[in-house]
């Protein structure tokens, strides 16, 4: 198995999420019993089968790299994150469905990931609206992924599904929402675990089987990013 060949997966959202429940969940299928505060970054590693049950069926390693998650403008804080983003094939953006402020949130951590080589110089957030064409060709795929669904009052959960449909459009990802708690939200079959599979084979299609090399190293190409002032509410 030291022979597979892996991509490299960003997990990325404020402290406090379920980003380390959410890892342990995907890599291990059990819930994680005593989570704890990342520190740096944590990685975990699981066995996808890309585009499985078909004549190009492949194992591949998923590497899923835990980044903590402390918000802070400091160029310290930064800085020391911006080593875990190189050379990354996939980002899992991660949001608490209880906390609105951890889903606008998302939006500075993928300005954060996409923009590391330089300082931000670019519009993401203005008046509440969010310039989607920058992610419209954005060779890095993305998928949103909402924690603790169970939280949610049944008489709020329409609004909350609602926001996380806008969020979803804003970064051209897909979305699943779930409780880090319950394997049953990924079980096999269900509607999220093919969402899942397929983000995983979107990561390693771009990486491995496209033909256009600058969408096979990560974040190289800058001049895709063309960000023009930047904003936050």
């Amino acid at each position: 198995m030291a022979t597979l060949d892996r991509v490299k997966i960003l997990v990325l959202g404020d402290s406090g999420v379920g980003k380390s429940s959410l890892v342990h969940l995907l890599c291990q299928n059990q819930v994680l019993g005593n989570p704890s505060w990342t520190v740096g970054c944590s990685v975990d590693v699981r066995i996808h089968d890309y585009k499985e049950g078909t004549p190009e069926e492949k194992t591949f390693y998923i590497e899923l790299w835990d980044v903590g998650g402390s918000v802070g403008s400091a160029s310290s804080v930064k800085s020391t994150r911006a080593v875990f983003y190189n050379s990354v094939n996939g980002i899992v953006l991660v949001h608490d469905l209880t906390n609105k402020k951890s889903s606008q949130n998302l939006y500075r951590w993928s300005l954060e990931a996409l923009n590391k080589d330089s300082s931000p110089t670019g519009v993401i957030v203005s008046n509440g609206d969010y310039d989607r064409e920058q992610f419209v060709e954005n060779p890095v795929p993305l998928l949103l992924i909402g924690t603790k669904f169970d939280q949610i009052p049944e008489n709020k959960r329409n609004e909350v599904l609602t926001r996380t449909a806008f969020l979803s459009e804003d970064f051209n990802a897909e979305e699943i929402n779930l409780d880090c708690t319950n394997p049953k939200y990924l079980a096999a079959g269900t509607t999220n675990a093919v969402k899942l599979s397929r983000f995983y084979d979107k990561v390693i299609e771009k990486r491995y089987f496209t033909r256009d090399p600058s969408q096979m190293t990560g974040f190289t190409d800058r001049k895709r990013f063309n960000f023009k002032s930047l904003h936050y509410d």
